[in-house]
């Protein structure tokens, strides 16, 4: 809902392409969560047409940029970033203060921390690792054209 609003607002005041803010540590985490919680590998793209708005476009200008780069650059500037109104942000700001309950993409950051203790390049191997799909050693791909098993081309070979 929200993200066709903005596509329609923009269109109606003549724009090409919407920016949004998300950043590296943003990318990895959705990585992460689709893989721990969505059963599947994907990432979000830097940038991407749209599908239901023709001529708009979605840019992710940070994308390579690391969160805590944007906080330091926020504080040493004075600035004060509102919160996203997404109800899947850092932490549940519907919840009671003192609740225990945290969304999935703050349990993913904590799990990444964890990670980078033992392994200071997690975070990077996390990326890279959708960047380096070797589709001969998946079981199985979707594309435009459907899912594609392993099973289908094995006896080709």
């Amino acid at each position: 809902m929200r993200r066709g609003y903005l596509y329609s607002h923009a269109k109606a005041l003549g724009c090409n392409k919407i920016a949004l803010g998300h950043h590296f540590d943003d990318v990895i985490e959705t990585i992460l969560m689709g893989m721990l919680y969505g059963g599947q590998v994907q990432t979000m793209m830097p940038k991407l047409h749209s599908t239901n708005f023709e001529g708009m476009e979605l840019i992710r200008p940070l994308y390579l940029v690391r969160e805590a780069d944007i906080k330091h650059w926020r504080d040493y500037n004075g600035l004060h970033f509102i919160q996203c109104a997404c109800k899947f942000t850092d932490t549940c700001t519907t919840c009671a203060p003192d609740s225990r309950s945290v969304s999935k993409r703050l349990e993913i950051k904590n799990l990444i921390a964890e990670l980078k203790k033992v392994n200071p390049q997690v975070e990077k191997n996390i990326f890279r690792s959708v960047e380096n799909v070797n589709v001969n050693t998946v079981i199985a791909y979707k594309d435009n054209e459907g899912v594609h098993r392993f099973t289908d081309s094995y006896d080709l070979r």
